[in-house]
């Protein structure tokens, strides 16, 4: 792929995940498009997100904090300014301001939707940062484990914040949100049939990026788009997630939720610097096999995509060219 990128227009993106890689992806983006939309999952349940979403009934901010910074005119002060975290201790303790924020201006506002709305033109951010829908969903699990006589067993677990540490040592055999069928946001799948590219991850497959695609009508709305969709694969794997994944485990998990034409493109890291990445069980996510890409229905392609100081993730610009250079391939073919 090119290092320069000379793009005709901007193109409408699209971006579908949570957590850090959502947030990177963003950084990268709004360098070359002020056409962002950011569609963010509502399922996280753990640290300050949790308890002001058990105390004061909001969709969990975290997320949509993270997104917010990234796409900030200044994003060096918002970042850490909506990154600080009040000391320890009773009230205040152990929450981020930028969530705090966010949640006072759903009270000032009135709703979480107009909340971000206000909060993105007060901190003059580059794009849009949406959910994928406003039911208040519980993310669930079904592990399989190995039984006292080696007979598998399945457990449900429930809460995204527990699904990974019940996980590890075993599998993940799928994942659902509870309800079922939460209405999707209007202005995401607006947002994903008006756009030019869409794109999926990087960053926790079970717990982040699933939980958007499992609305049904964010996964239809993907589907009927004409838009280039495209599934960014992590650099390293994640413990309790996606222990022994390589690419093709990811899109096969993937597939077996929200079914195999959803992204019939995959990006993948092809460049390995160190022997192992950071982490007890952490691995690289290797190539598939010419086989399993032709048996799987999907098109990988692949280029150096890891951050030079951290290998383990993407690097933000060097993701946002390559995906960018590939929306432009696919439109010119």
């Amino acid at each position: 792929m090119p290092e320069n990128l000379s793009l005709q227009g901007q193109p409408k993106v699209v971006a579908i995940g949570g957590g850090t890689g959502l947030s990177s992806l963003l950084r990268g983006l709004k360098a070359y498009t002020h056409h962002i939309t950011a569609i963010v999952t509502v399922a996280d349940d753990g640290g300050s997100s949790g308890r002001l979403r058990e105390e004061l009934g909001v969709l969990p901010p975290g997320d949509f904090r993270n997104c917010i910074a990234a796409l900030a005119d200044d994003e060096a002060l918002m970042t850490k300014l909506f990154q600080y975290r009040f000391g320890e201790g009773n009230g205040l303790g152990g929450h981020n301001f930028g969530n705090l924020f966010i949640a006072a201006m759903a009270a000032v506002t009135g709703s979480f939707d107009r909340a971000l709305v206000e909060s993105s033109r007060v901190l003059a951010v580059r794009g849009r940062v949406l959910p994928s829908t406003m039911k208040s969903v519980t993310l669930c699990a079904e592990v399989r484990e190995e039984g006292s006589e080696g007979e598998p067993r399945w457990r449900r677990v429930q809460g995204e914040s527990r699904i990974p540490q019940a996980a590890q040592g075993h599998v993940i055999e799928r994942v659902f949100l509870q309800p079922e069928d939460p209405p999707a946001y209007p202005e995401a799948v607006r947002a994903i049939l008006e756009a030019d590219l869409i794109v999926a991850g990087p960053g926790s497959l079970f717990t982040s990026v699933l939980p958007n695609l499992l609305v049904p009508d964010i996964a239809a709305a993907i589907r009927a788009s004409r838009a280039v969709r495209v599934y960014v694969c992590n650099v390293a794997t994640q413990r309790g997630e996606t222990d022994g994944f390589g690419v093709h485990e990811h899109v096969q998990a993937l597939q077996a939720h929200v079914g195999w034409d959803l992204f019939p493109l995959v990006l993948a890291n092809d460049h390995f610097p160190h022997e192992h990445p950071p982490g007890k069980g952490v691995t690289w996510v290797h190539l598939p096999t010419a086989e399993a890409m032709a048996t799987g229905g999907y098109r990988v392609v692949t280029a150096s995509l890891v951050d030079p100081e951290r290998p383990w993730r993407h690097n933000p610009d060097r993701l946002a060219k390559v995906l960018l250079a590939l929306y432009q391939k696919e439109i010119a073919t």
